[in-house]
């Protein structure tokens, strides 16, 4: 069982920068895949970022690609996701996630954290 929970939304203003941290227990990290979703009011969970094991392989997807950067430290347990020139319509809750495939489709995660809110305001 790994238990994670999310730290560092808030509100900023567009074209402002932020640092989301996920933080591990239970079980070591090491052994997943992690990734990041966001949910807006009314809309779908969407895919934000995705990390391999190791760390080697990340992906994105169009609309997160060269802004929002995710990264890992094992040791600490720890996933992030430092989020640059954001945009108004990037506010959503922020949610990390651990499973075996860093893929962007949620049912392939096991452990979910509760989410953490990011306001964008233009």
């Amino acid at each position: 069982q790994v238990h994670l929970t999310e730290s560092g939304g808030g509100l900023v203003q567009a074209g402002g920068s932020l640092r989301l941290s996920c933080e591990a227990s239970g079980r070591s990290i090491s052994t997943y895949s992690m990734a990041w979703f966001r949910q807006a009011p009314g809309k779908e969970r969407e895919f934000v970022a995705g990390i391999r094991r190791s760390g080697d392989s990340t992906n994105y997807p169009d609309s997160t690609k060269g802004r929002f950067t995710i990264s890992r430290d094992n040791a600490k347990n720890t996933l992030f996701l430092s989020m640059n020139s954001l945009k108004p319509e990037d506010t959503a809750v922020y949610s990390c996630a651990a499973g075996t495939f860093a893929t962007s489709s949620p049912g392939a995660y096991y452990y979910w954290g509760q989410g953490t809110q990011v306001t964008v305001s233009s």
